[in-house]
């Protein structure tokens, strides 16, 4: 498969090439596209034919369910059996915006995907190639992150070059993307709103709505015996090429620890990776120090973790000593996405 790339600037919007991208969803067919989260790999999501191909392109189980991305509330009506009345109030605030819901799905969601489950998560991205390539197609498009499966979620264009050409039949490059994570799922369809997977909206965020929504215990503990209900519940994600440890706790404490770890590493001739933060990079004098972000700005590590766990699989590290996070508004997603990428590899100090 000849795979084209289109640039795009999100600025400047080329209405001819928006044009050219939508109609090659119309017409089954796959391209990758930018949103304010990650990349994503986008199929007309009422055609069967055309979602079964982003299985086969990523590689990705069909057991795991996919998103369905919109681009009004108007939209939603079709998709959807119900919609509860404390998602209105959500979806004023969070979109377009970095939060997929969970609903009730209509009989036109086909059940792949759903993975043959009777909810579909639903989004209205926040990126305005995304947007107009929703508008003009007008079908809601179904949409993983545009990498291969299990591989870092990309963030820029040149990940999704590197991992899907030839396997999809156009790649918009709309620069780097900007949250970096992928978006928060918020689950609607029982008695009790759930959040499934953490990301951008947080849980901070999502009770100042619904005071007593609770969190998934799976998205801060790995376990594979989970039915997924969303995506990025099961099998391992974001994973580099290198084993990767993750390490919690005082920060004086993680740094020590992992000079220690990589002293002894190297002794043994790994080449280590060392994933540090502005306020520690300087403390480490021995293997590839990338930095992540700061951790004054946790939204900074959260944009860039993708992009540096890519990095390291770039340098040919055998083992990854990153630091942990806080546990608290984007800090939980952050240390959801590491737990994902080590798996389930942390380290309490």
């Amino acid at each position: 498969m000849n795979t084209k790339v289109l640039e795009i600037d999100k600025d400047n919007i080329d209405k001819g090439s928006i044009i050219e991208a939508a109609n090659m969803i119309r017409a089954g067919k796959l391209v990758a596209f930018p949103t304010e989260t990650v990349y994503g790999l986008g199929a007309d999501g009422l055609n069967k034919t055309a979602v079964k191909g982003i299985f086969q392109a990523k590689g990705r189980p069909q057991d795991n369910p996919l998103i369905l991305h919109i681009h009004s509330i108007e939209q939603i009506f079709p998709l959807v059996k119900e919609i509860p009345e404390l998602t209105y109030e959500c979806m004023k605030k969070f979109w377009p915006g970095p939060l997929t819901i969970l609903f009730k799905k209509s009989e036109l969601v086909p059940d792949i995907i759903t993975a043959g489950l009777d909810t579909v998560a639903i989004r209205m991205p926040d990126h305005p190639i995304a947007v107009e390539l929703l508008r003009e197609s007008n079908t809601p498009i179904a949409a993983p992150s545009a990498n291969l499966s299990g591989k870092p979620s990309p963030t820029n264009a040149e990940h999704v070059i590197e991992d899907l050409t030839g396997k999809v039949d156009m790649i918009i490059d709309g620069g780097d993307t900007g949250v970096g994570l992928e978006s928060t799922v918020l689950d609607v369809s029982g008695n009790c709103p759930m959040i499934l997977r953490p990301g951008g909206v947080t849980l901070e965020d999502l009770r100042e709505i619904i005071p007593d929504i609770i969190q998934d215990l799976g998205t801060i503990k790995e376990d594979e015996k989970i039915v997924p209900k969303s995506p990025g519940q099961k099998y391992r994600h974001y994973a580099p090429k290198a084993d990767m440890f993750v390490y919690t706790g005082k920060i004086d404490s993680i740094v020590d620890k992992i000079k220690e770890q990589a002293n002894l590493l190297i002794k043994e001739g790994k080449k280590v990776g060392i994933m540090a933060t502005e306020e520690t990079k300087d403390n480490y004098i021995q293997g590839t120090v990338l930095v992540v972000g700061s951790r004054e700005n946790k939204n900074t590590i959260a944009t860039n973790l993708f992009k540096t766990i890519r990095l390291f699989d770039d340098n040919n590290v055998d083992v990854i000593l990153a630091e942990g996070v806080e546990t608290d508004h984007i800090g939980t997603a952050i240390m959801n996405r590491m737990m994902k990428a080590s798996s389930g590899k942390i380290k309490k100090i």
